[in-house]
């Protein structure tokens, strides 16, 4: 690598360390040199191609107010529930300000506690008598802390009230483990999903592509696909349907459900899957699923 861009890079580097503090750049100049970083190439914003590509012209040109809502890990919950019916949300325990709100005395004996503006701030307690407080405490408040917005400029998460929500813990008796089931919709249609398995496991987590034939896809992100091929969920084709009416009108969506001892719950909706900056393995699939992404009219840009 040449000196010249050694220093290219160590300068971008910088900018992106005292952005994510500051918030100085705006959006789409933070988002074309994170993206160079990433990939050491040029983000094509004006016509993208690749999937990759494409989340970043989201981030930037399609700013529907309800997407903060959608991410919302509470407020999210009530949409759903309107969409597709109570039955499929997990039950809020509780909902609080701050850590130190927190009764432990009065919660189950199992539950999960999360942040509702982030992605990673969790603490999956299945024995309250063996739960380390403080531990619980240093996580969740440095989530609450964190700016997610400013990581990746996924706008939506701006304006999310940060506080913490316990739900219900979730144990699946049937398969031994708790997988996500992640479907990827365009515009109201779903066209692939993943399986992310072995989630609480020792090793590395699971990610293994399937279209909706249950084909397995024979590329890798992010995660290793799974020593075995995990099987088909007994309600995959209810999932599709829940996951294309909970995307209906927008662009691009993930929507992950679990499954239960036979009964699917809605885990979340991500509108930039990864935040655009993980590589596929092979290449060639960022630009497939790049064109399952129809890119609707600009909307207004802020910064």
């Amino acid at each position: 690598m040449k000196i010249n861009e050694i220093l290219k890079l160590v300068i971008y580097k910088l900018l992106l360390i005292i952005d994510e503090k500051l918030e100085i750049l705006p959006d789409s100049k933070y988002l074309k040199i994170k993206y160079y970083m990433t990939f050491r190439k040029k983000l094509n914003i004006d016509n993208p191609k690749s999937y990759n590509e494409k989340l970043q012209w989201l981030k930037l040109y399609d700013r529907n107010k309800k997407y903060t809502t959608l991410v919302d890990k509470y407020e999210v919950k009530k949409y759903v529930a309107s969409v597709i019916g109570e039955d499929y949300i997990i039950p809020t325990i509780a909902v609080f300000n701050s850590f130190d709100d927190i009764d432990f005395s009065k919660l189950p004996d199992k539950f999960v506690i999360k942040c509702t503006h982030d992605s990673g701030g969790l603490i999956i307690c299945s024995d309250k008598s063996k739960l380390n407080i403080k531990n619980a405490r240093r996580i969740i408040n440095k989530s609450l802390k964190k700016n997610y917005y400013r990581i990746g400029r996924e706008w939506p998460y701006k304006n999310v009230k940060r506080k913490i929500i316990i739900e219900k813990y979730m144990q699946d008796f049937t398969d031994g483990e708790l997988r996500d089931y992640k479907f990827f919709c365009f515009n109201g249609k779903a066209k692939l999903m993943f399986i992310a398995s072995n989630r609480q496991g020792k090793g590395d987590t699971y990610f293994d592509f399937f279209d909706l034939d249950f084909n397995h896809l024979s590329f890798e992100q992010g995660h290793p696909n799974a020593p075995s091929i995990p099987h088909k969920p007994i309600n995959f084709d209810k999932m599709i349907v829940l996951a294309e009416k909970l995307s209906k009108n927008i662009p691009h969506v993930r929507v992950d459900f679990y499954e239960v001892n036979g009964k699917i719950y809605f885990g979340e909706m991500t509108f930039f899957h990864y935040s655009g900056f993980t590589r596929f393995n092979p290449e060639k699939w960022d630009f497939e699923l790049g064109k399952l992404i129809n890119l609707p009219n600009k909307k207004e840009r802020k910064k």
